[in-house]
């Protein structure tokens, strides 16, 4: 069934994500330290915000309602109560209603599902933030507050970085049981380095990373896990980014944009939506995400378009091996057949089904509030031709994201239509 009320993308602003060895990074041995600090995440917020409601020419007293998807602001930057700093980012915001989501990775996904459900309910302007700063601990400090995003008592003892072993798990199934292959990861990684090479708000733009590297472990890609068993199967180039960053969006209903002054040409719509949850203390098939493929099915269905008329794809690759999931589970490739879309060269740029174009975790980065809302804006900017060196050849007609919290326990699926008037 369709939305009972169309709801559009007009844009908005993705802050540069950045963290470890990108050249903006301030950190012991570079020439600024002690000069210059890293931006906090209140610097994020305002420029987020700010930079969406310039962008969109939305009066920040034109807006109805607003969300921020954030993870861990209490652990990182000792700070909560993100729906208020939020107005604090523009006083024409003072005193409307605003709140923070949470949902692990998946934040910023259920913050643009909140805006989708107020629109339904009657608002017809919402801005929707993510984000979060990762890079003030300490990589095993850090890794212990992501694992918040397990099932932590359960799962912590997995390994120092709990997340990166539970994925290291699923390699090991998925070469066990689907014949993926470390050249397969290899490929996928040193597409996300390559796409975020040609973008300039990457985390990694300036990192290089070739497929022969990113295919074996090594001295320049090494397997870090403390986990005898899971050590081989995870490198360094397999792990999205440690992250800095903020993105913020623009929604509107059909009254939005015409209050706004905007048309179609400005638009993107949302025709299907899919929100799904899993069992926190269970897990789940190690070769399936069984969760994203039910959100899949529910957006889907409600846009009335299949997995094979999309034009473009973001999807959640907090490790190499979950864009390869991910891709199976949201039916773009059929179960085991995702490592033939991989090796064929269909997720190029050039490709049949271009994923994940600006780097996507690997290579953009993953600042895990702002992921999901990053998503939806880089498909509104491919749908609008906005993407530069790595605008995709032809214009997408529809594009589908998938946000991912934790192991498969939260997923959000939206599918896209580019409007013309």
């Amino acid at each position: 069934m369709a939305l009972a009320r169309r709801s559009f993308v007009l844009g908005g602003h993705i802050t540069k994500f950045i963290g470890s060895r990108h050249p903006d990074f301030i950190w012991k041995k570079h020439p600024d330290f002690g000069k210059k600090e890293n931006p906090t995440l209140e610097d994020y917020i305002d420029d987020a915000v700010n930079g969406a409601l310039t962008a969109t020419g939305t009066p920040p007293d034109a807006v109805d309602k607003a969300w921020i998807g954030n993870f861990c602001g209490e652990l990182f930057s000792n700070q909560g109560h993100l729906g208020a700093a939020v107005v604090g980012a523009n006083r024409g915001l003072v005193n409307k209603p605003v709140m923070r989501v949470e949902g692990a990775c998946a934040s910023g996904g259920l913050a643009f599902v909140s805006a989708i459900d107020a629109i339904q309910g009657g608002a017809d302007v919402t801005l929707v933030v993510g984000a979060e700063v990762q890079t003030t601990a300490s990589a095993r400090v850090g890794g212990d507050y992501l694992a918040r995003a397990s099932h932590y008592a359960r799962q912590r003892g997995i390994d120092d970085f709990t997340f990166p072993a539970l994925f290291a798990r699923r390699i090991k199934a998925c070469q066990e049981g689907l014949g993926v292959t470390p050249e397969d990861l290899g490929i996928l990684s040193a597409k996300a380095y390559a796409n975020a090479n040609k973008n300039p708000k990457a985390h990694m733009t300036a990192v290089k990373m070739d497929k022969e590297t990113a295919s074996s472990a090594g001295e320049k890609n090494p397997c870090f896990l403390g986990n005898e068993e899971l050590n081989p199967y995870l490198r360094l180039s397999d792990c999205s980014q440690v992250s800095d960053g903020g993105a913020a969006l623009v929604l509107v209903s059909e009254e939005g944009l015409a209050k706004l002054g905007k048309s179609l040409n400005d638009a993107i719509e949302v025709i299907g939506v899919g929100h799904s949850t899993g069992n926190l203390y269970e897990d789940g098939d190690m070769l399936k995400l069984d969760t994203t493929a039910s959100a899949a099915k529910k957006a889907f269905s409600m846009s009335g378009k299949s997995p094979s008329e999309m034009n473009v794809a973001e999807v959640h690759d907090c490790f190499t091996i979950t864009e390869l999931l991910m891709l199976e589970a949201i039916g773009i490739a059929k179960y085991g057949n995702g490592k033939d879309l991989v090796r064929d060269g269909s997720l190029e740029i050039t490709g049949k089904i271009p994923c994940n174009t600006g780097g996507g975790l690997v290579g953009f980065g993953h600042p895990v509030g702002a992921t999901g809302v990053k998503q939806i804006l880089e498909i509104h900017r491919q749908m609008k031709g906005q993407c530069e060196d790595y605008q995709i050849p032809t214009l997408p007609k529809f594009g589908v994201t998938a946000n991912m919290g934790g192991d498969d326990k939260t997923a959000v699926v939206c599918v896209f239509k580019n409007q013309q008037s």
